[in-house]
């Protein structure tokens, strides 16, 4: 038995001991580096561009502006493919530009034999704008009259849905009905290694790109796409990834490195960007502007949820509108009883470019739907927690929004369980009498749900090779990126709980190469255990059985009485007996004269199922008044993602995801002036990520429901574990305080005016 154990990790003693190989430290012989030459102003037009001065300089190779590169718009959004071209992201950038869109925005590069003399020389070319005036806010950008930033306008996308019923019906079924206005901030992904790709040509015309990328198979498309140069003809190489959290789900430099080899004959180039850069000229999480109105019965029962945001996707379209759309459908499941209208909109800003990020939208708007229902609650004088098991849905519940059955759903389980741990009713008493004086005690809860995959949006495809070497080890290829979330270990576990293999035989190729690499779309959505486990799954039963039959042909043992008991070839109802060595079964196939070959398995699959997570995070905190300071006390995750894989794994996923949700809610904001666009804290100084010293210590609990649809029982979870400590951190300083924040993050800044506003100082 290798799935349900806590193994260790098949890249921990690379990665603690330093031997692990990224981007940057694989060296090439003659390489050249390449530095943006980056907007000073958030909005306008490039009038002339002087580069005299730079192209003098010692070890400055070219330099190149927008004039020079491809005049093709391009979607950097890693999507797969849409056969449908309505379904397509948005093309709306060029590898640079003339029309400033942000503060960063590149409008030339320099490329130079060191990164140091490419930066002087960036500095030294003399950019002449024609200015407008910023638009930052939904507000400005929505405004009559507004210039347009991109020519077909400021709207990105939208769409609206009512399902379950009609609102207006509902609302007059309510006797209690609260409204808010609510709003998330822009956020960093604040990855450890920074966007970073190059690139070189082979002898025979092949461009091979080298990139810390989360797709690199969809990187490969659309390098084509942005270049018109044959897919058949790039190479795209990923190794140790550095961490991504979906901001490395576009690609960001990597169409420009293949672009600047091919214009210097072939030449290795690298752009590795800086952690300024990164912040403000990659990607962001979107900030989410709402206003919601719910209302429940005499009986507590929730009727209706109404909806309606404005997603900042700033100045790019990237995810676009997909980010609100994805998260809005989440409310469905898990409340799937009520009525519930969502409107969203999109719209570009002068700001920085939003994309992916670790729950795609969800968490905006759970911030939202969980702050109404705690209102809800506490104005019927409900306990909030017995409010949500009141009206969170159940097995067999069917999903109004794509009318499919909910065959699990643990959200009570959830609920349950963490009212347990988290001793809910005591911790009602023990704080009953803490909401007065300077620091003030609360608790609160928060609920998700979530997805395991994009299907039926995007096809959901994955690729995997299982090979049998010499040794009788197993190397497995998958096309599913290993971006620091223990995917590749999960499916060694998949691999040796089918195939019988020892976990420890059983190695999985972490450097995904798209020109051998089976085909997968990438790290994103939560999706590789639930998707590519079933193609591991498919392979590995594949795998054995060839490996099975090729024991019988060589030992004359009916393979139906066979069976794989690590290293050995045994019999079923005899594991003690061994057959035949895996390793003398392994030799005979590769060097016997007459029979056997090499024993491979591949197996290319499509999911069509996409099932919900759902999960729940407690948080007893202190408040200090006078400090406007959030202190958390406790803090527990509870999380339906159906079996899990590797325990230990699961609650570091757990524990980062509930890490993030922590800095959205108290401390993360990159700030963009609304005046000039100018984005004040685009480093790790300024921007107020919390370190260790500031988390409190975390914990979490699982309820493993298996879910028939998948392989081995698993479902999702990535991403959830980011969704919901946010909003229960916010119910329990409402709980704490009797003030209510509505928006993120609630910094000692924002409490401050809104403790002053209501009278607490």
């Amino acid at each position: 038995m290798a799935v349900g154990i806590s193994t260790e990790r098949k890249d921990a003693l690379a990665k603690v001991s330093g031997r692990a190989k990224y981007t940057e430290d694989f060296a090439v012989k003659g390489m050249k580096h390449a530095v943006y030459v980056r907007s000073t102003i958030a909005h306008g037009r490039v009038v002339r561009i002087n580069a005299e001065k730079a192209q003098a300089l010692p070890g400055v190779r070219a330099v190149f502006t927008y004039a020079d590169v491809p005049q093709i718009k391009f979607a950097t959004a890693g999507h797969p493919y849409a056969l449908d071209r309505a379904a397509r992201d948005v093309e709306d950038r060029l590898l640079l530009t003339r029309d400033v869109r942000l503060e960063g925005d590149e409008v030339a590069i320099v490329v130079a034999d060191s990164e140091l003399i490419a930066r002087r020389a960036a500095r030294l070319v003399e950019v002449e704008y024609e200015s407008y005036p910023p638009l930052v806010t939904p507000e400005a950008v929505l405004a009559a009259g507004a210039r347009n930033i991109h020519p077909d306008g400021n709207i990105v996308g939208a769409h609206a849905y009512e399902v379950g019923g009609e609102v207006q019906q509902a609302e007059k079924e309510a006797t209690i009905v609260v409204e808010g206005r609510y709003s998330t901030a822009m956020v960093q992904h604040c990855h450890l290694e920074n966007h970073i790709a190059y690139a070189y040509m082979e002898d025979d015309g092949n461009i091979v790109v080298v990139s810390s990328t989360q797709i690199p198979h969809i990187a490969r498309r659309i390098i084509s796409e942005a270049l018109d140069f044959p897919l058949g003809n790039i190479k795209v190489i990923k190794p140790y990834l550095g961490g991504g959290f979906g901001a490395k789900q576009d690609v960001v430099v990597e169409p420009m490195v293949a672009f600047l080899t091919r214009k210097l004959n072939g030449a290795p180039v690298q752009i590795n960007l800086t952690r300024e850069e990164t912040m403000s000229c990659t990607r962001t999480r979107h900030p989410f502007h709402g206003h919601i109105r719910g209302g429940i019965d005499d009986h507590g029962v929730l009727q209706f949820i109404d909806l309606d945001v404005v997603s900042v996707t700033g100045a790019y379209a990237s995810h676009g509108h997909a980010i609100a759309l994805a998260g809005g459908a989440k409310t469905c499941a898990m409340y799937p009883r009520s009525v519930i209208r969502y409107n969203a909109r999109t719209v570009y800003a002068n700001m920085p470019s939003a994309g992916a990020m670790r729950a795609y939208g969800t968490p905006q708007v759970a911030f939202m739907v969980e702050c109404l229902v705690e209102e809800l609650a506490r104005k019927a004088g409900i306990d909030p927690l017995e409010f949500r098991l009141r009206n969170v849905g159940r097995s067999g519940d069917i999903n109004p929004l794509n009318k499919q059955v909910i065959i699990n759903h643990g959200l009570k389980d959830c609920l349950d369980k963490g009212r347990e741990i988290f001793q809910w009713d005591r911790k009602k008493i023990d704080y009953a009498d803490k909401k007065s004086g300077s620091v003030r005690s609360g608790i609160g809860v928060a609920c998700f749900s979530y997805a395991s995959g994009t299907y039926p949006g995007n096809v959901e495809i994955a690729g995997c090779r299982l090979i049998l070497n010499q040794d009788g080890s197993v190397h497995v290829h998958v096309g599913a990126t290993e971006i620091g979330q223990g995917s590749d270990t999960a499916f060694a576990q998949m691999a040796a709980e089918t195939t019988g293999v020892h976990y420890d035989q059983v190695k999985v190729i972490s450097t995904q190469d798209t020109d051998y690499t089976p085909f997968d779309t990438g790290a994103y959505a939560s999706r590789q255990t639930y998707v590519n486990g079933q193609a591991v799954y498919k392979a590995s039963l594949e795998f054995r059985d060839r490996i099975l039959s090729y024991a019988e042909e060589i030992t004359g043992r009916v393979k139906e009485a066979l069976t794989i008991a690590g290293d050995r070839i045994v019999y079923a109802s005899h594991p003690q007996t061994t057959v035949i060595s895996l390793r003398d079964l392994a030799i005979d196939s590769y060097y016997h004269k007459d029979r056997g070959g090499q024993i491979t398995s591949e197996v290319s699959y499509k999911t069509r199922t996409n099932v919900p997570v759902f999960g729940c995070t407690f948080v007893a905190l202190d408040v200090d008044i006078e400090l406007c300071k959030v202190t958390i006390r406790e803090i527990l995750n509870v999380h339906d993602s159906g079996k899990i894989i590797n325990p230990l794994m699961a609650a570091g996923q757990v524990h980062g995801g509930m890490s993030m949700s922590i800095g959205a809610a108290l401390y993360e904001e990159l700030l963009v002036d609304e005046v000039s666009g100018h984005i004040y804290n685009n480093n790790l100084l300024d921007y107020k990520l919390p370190t260790m010293t500031d988390m409190p210590d975390l914990d979490c609990a699982f309820v493993e429901i298996a879910e028939p649809t998948a392989s081995y029982g698993q479902k999702a979870l990535g991403e959830p574990p980011a969704i919901s400590p946010a909003p229960a951190i916010r119910n329990a300083i409402l709980d704490a305080t009797g003030v209510a924040p509505t928006q993120l993050p609630m910094s000692p800044k924002s409490l401050f005016r809104l403790f002053r506003a209501n009278g607490l100082l």
